[in-house]
């Protein structure tokens, strides 16, 4: 893991330099020795930019599996049907430079990987993951585990009714089906089914 100039600047400003080069001398591309951690994890985050910078930061959930690690260097995860926006896979194919930040809320420990991201549409993983609609693999670059220190302690209430399972339909969100949406779904999108269930899935704030 290599430190910018600007890294270095705060670093001697507060005196860390030490210390951050002790941090950065355990952090490699090997993910395969955080292989059970990795994959008992129901959700992580992940940051993107484009290609001017512009970040975007999101939530990935699933069953713990979802995420895989595919080789000691490389992880895979699914894209599940969204918001159409499709925010981080778009910068994935400008800027293939992604952060992912993994966390046990019930211990408090943390994993970030630093790496480069790819999307194949014919990737052979899309048939294996439930509801995949695209399988996005990331190449590690950078591998190291974080302080728990300022992590709060959480657990799961329940799990998401929405995650995919083989051979089970989840129910559709309900505001695919408000009137503001009328013409906007795209053809064959679950949501025009009247037969599906729908479930609250609208934010609340």
């Amino acid at each position: 893991m290599d430190y910018r100039d600007s890294h270095r600047a705060l670093q001697d400003a507060f005196d860390t330099r030490r210390l951050a080069d002790r941090l950065a001398s355990v952090a490699g591309d090997d993910v395969s020795g955080f292989r059970e951690f990795i994959e008992a994890r129901d959700m992580f985050f992940i940051a993107t930019a484009d290609a001017d910078g512009q970040p975007q930061c999101s939530y990935k959930g699933g069953d713990p599996g979802f995420v895989r690690v595919v080789d000691d260097h490389t992880l895979a995860f699914p894209v599940y049907d969204g918001n159409g926006m499709f925010l981080t896979m778009g910068n994935v194919t400008e800027n293939h430079l992604v952060g992912l930040l993994f966390i046990d809320f019930a211990t408090g420990s943390r994993l970030r990987i630093n790496g480069e991201a790819s999307i194949d549409p014919a990737d052979p993983l899309v048939a294996e993951l439930p509801g995949a609609r695209l399988v996005v693999r990331v190449r590690a670059t950078a591998v190291f585990p974080n302080c728990r220190r300022y992590v709060h302690t959480h657990g799961a209430a329940e799990r998401s009714v929405f995650v995919p399972v083989r051979d089970q339909q989840p129910p559709v969100p309900d505001w695919k089906r408000d009137e503001w949406f009328d013409g906007t779904l795209p053809a064959g999108d679950p949501a025009l089914d009247p037969t599906r269930p729908s479930a609250p899935a609208t934010p609340q704030f």
